[in-house]
């Protein structure tokens, strides 16, 4: 017998090792255990079972904090065969992990046992270029880039908020993005909708948005839509996506987009500017408020200012409209936690940031419990300065 071969005897004595059929039932209890693939990246591409994190034996030691840093959670680390995955577990327990099992057979045996894989999507060399400070972020990675890519976002407005949310989402690698405004560019627009410029006045925005997101990232699909949101397309035109982002100025279609992602199941990452202050927010019926569950009818015509009239400090959108890109890449990538039940507001001029608890309404007309969903009305337009 070979030193490796007993060595890994006093190591199978030492550690546990699981079955695939073993992990197949822990996976489908009430406390299913945290997977590490220890395998190197061209493994990982080739599948890799749900769930499971990726971090390559050979940086183990280096990054485990990140990827675990519970070090109490049971995990289960698995590789192609079963020999790698039991001398991370090895290096982990004498790291202070407390609860680490091995695969036994490591993925070959999964896969003849009838367990699942999944292939992820491999990135190509420009890629990994482009997405470099992304991949190397252990919330984001390979898997999530890939997420990104995948990901599908509606843009209500191509304005104030829509612009820098656009711009960065388009720069992340959002793969598919519509964006939905019926306006046409004007100079007045210049001073904070900073996806458009000189050249561009007159023509519709949207067509603008598409030509300068393009540019910026091919990886991007972008489908401009120059079409007013109303009652009679706003869910053929949101259904479908992942997330929708709401740079709405007027409150009828602020509505509408609620009222479309309420039905649809869908978030909404809401923002608003006047003069100095802006606001974000996550409205997701279920999880959270709606916005109707702040405010269930719009402000009587005339209460509310002109967007003329009121003034935004050109800069102001542009820190929101971050805010809400941020938001979605959050919801792509299931990370962190989003401002769903919290509202983030800034104030240019102090300056500061207050976050405030938002809560559902148990009687809202349109996310309450068990209510019956209404339908959608096109209301009146007022300017709700977005």
């Amino acid at each position: 017998m070979s030193n490796l071969d007993s060595w890994l005897d006093e190591l199978r004595a030492r550690h546990r090792e699981w079955s695939p059929e073993e992990l197949a039932e822990a996976l489908a209890g009430p406390e299913p255990p945290l997977l590490l693939d220890v395998r190197e990246p061209d493994e990982w591409s080739t599948g890799h079972v749900p769930g499971a994190s990726h971090l390559p034996r050979g940086l183990l030691e280096v990054r485990c904090g990140e990827i675990l840093p519970d070090r109490a959670r049971r995990t289960v680390l698995y590789c192609a065969g079963g020999v790698r995955s039991l001398l991370a577990v090895e290096s982990l327990a004498r790291l202070g992990y407390e609860d680490l099992v091995s695969l036994r057979g490591g993925v070959a045996a999964w896969s003849r046992s009838g367990g699942e894989l999944t292939t992820p999507r491999v990135l190509d060399s420009a890629q990994r270029a482009r997405y470099a400070r992304h991949l190397t972020i252990p919330e984001v990675g390979e898997e999530g880039q890939a997420r990104l890519l995948a990901g599908r976002v509606a843009l209500v407005g191509a304005g104030g908020l829509g612009s820098p949310a656009a711009l960065y989402l388009a720069a992340a690698g959002v793969g598919q993005l519509t964006v939905i405004d019926d306006d046409r560019v004007e100079a007045s627009n210049l001073q904070r909708q900073v996806l458009h410029d000189t050249p561009g006045v007159g023509r519709p925005k949207t067509e603008s948005a598409a030509d300068r997101l393009t540019a910026l990232n091919p990886d991007v699909t972008v489908t401009p839509v120059t079409q007013r949101l109303v009652a009679a397309n706003v869910e053929e035109l949101l259904g479908g996506h992942d997330v929708v982002v709401d740079g709405a100025d007027n409150f009828s279609t602020r509505y509408l987009v609620n009222d479309a992602c309420v039905r649809l199941g869908l978030p909404a990452v809401h923002g608003s500017v006047h003069r100095f202050e802006g606001q974000v927010t996550v409205f997701w019926a279920g999880k959270g408020p709606c916005y109707r569950c702040l405010f269930p009818e719009p402000p009587p015509p005339g209460l509310a200012p002109s967007c003329a009239e009121a003034g935004v400090l050109g800069v102001v959108p542009g820190v929101v409209g971050l805010l809400q890109a941020v938001e979605v890449v959050k919801l792509l990538l299931d990370a962190g936690d989003a401002l769903v039940g919290r509202l983030l507001t800034y104030e240019a001029l102090q300056p500061a940031f207050t976050e405030l608890k938002l809560r559902r309404d148990p009687e809202c007309s349109h996310c309450a419990e068990g209510r019956e969903f209404p339908g959608y009305q096109d209301l009146a337009d007022h300017c709700g300065g977005g």
